[in-house]
């Protein structure tokens, strides 16, 4: 029996700052006992993660993170593979062309620094912090580097977030899209953090093919995990939990530190009797 499931986290496979192994290592010292690696839009780093848990005692599912888009804002699906049906040729061409798309959209963003906002980056030091995937917290990390007096926060809230003129979105996915490729390799399908929903009722969402929704957030309120445990279970939904680590750095304002929040054994056991179906 699993007791406390952390089914959201980041590795250098994308934007996190632990690899897949170490990640897993100090999933095990916060006595995570199941756990998730679910970098942006690329699986590279599952089965190191699965082999060092098993050399170490740690359930490992896994998963990925995929960018979609509907309603003209960022929704973000976790898949939770049942099977490694995800290592279909044709599944990971697609996510080869979402990784290299990151890379020209990074390039288009530094662009848009100096010209919206006088912020002159190399786009070269971007691709050197992205080991894997590139994503926002490497330009971030460029911008700070380059000696701009900005925090972290700073930098998300008002220059590269998604209404800044900086911004370029991801490769355009289509949410319905987004689902049923990852339905097609066998995934379970989760509503990553809804609380980051801000132009579709969550509940308006669940006419998708979701199996259920990231309830427990770290960035939640009180009353945000009440609602959307309430709408869980009015929709017949599964309840996920996840702290979206990336780093667990007092300026990482926007994600939690590895179990701080978790799954009960209860729900864990659900999630994974959908494995079985």
């Amino acid at each position: 029996m699993y007791f406390k499931g952390d089914f959201h986290s980041h590795s250098t496979e994308s934007d996190g700052v632990l690899s897949p192994n170490d990640l897993v290592i100090l999933a095990k010292s916060k006595d995570i006992d199941i756990m998730a690696i679910t970098d942006h839009d690329t699986t590279k780093g599952i089965d190191q993660a699965i082999t060092t848990g098993n050399e170490i005692g740690l359930k490992v599912i896994p998963g990925m993170e995929l960018s979609t888009r509907h309603n003209n804002e960022s929704i973000h699906v976790l898949g939770y593979f049942k099977d490694d049906s995800y290592k279909n040729k044709d599944f990971q061409d697609f996510l080869e062309n979402m990784t290299n798309y990151r890379i020209k959209r990074a390039e288009m963003i530094t662009i848009n620094l100096k010209k919206y906002f006088n912020i002159d980056i190399d786009y070269k030091k971007v691709l050197e912090h992205a080991k894997g995937v590139v994503a926002r917290p490497h330009i971030a990390k460029a911008i700070m580097e380059a000696g701009y007096e900005y925090s972290l926060d700073y930098i998300f809230k008002n220059i590269i977030n998604e209404g800044s003129p900086a911004y370029v979105p991801n490769k355009k996915l289509d949410l319905e899209k987004g689902i049923e490729l990852l339905r097609s390799v066998n995934a379970v399908v989760i509503l990553a953090h809804p609380v980051l929903v801000k132009k579709t009722p969550v509940e308006d969402l669940m006419a998708f093919d979701f199996d259920g929704l990231e309830a427990i957030y770290p960035l939640n309120k009180p009353d945000d995990t009440e609602k959307f445990l309430n709408i869980a279970k009015n929709y017949n939904k599964l309840i996920t939990a996840g702290s979206d680590f990336h780093s667990g750095e007092e300026a990482d304002t926007k994600h939690g530190t590895l179990g701080s929040v978790y799954l009960d054994s209860g729900n864990i056991d659900k999630l994974l009797e959908k494995f079985n179906e």
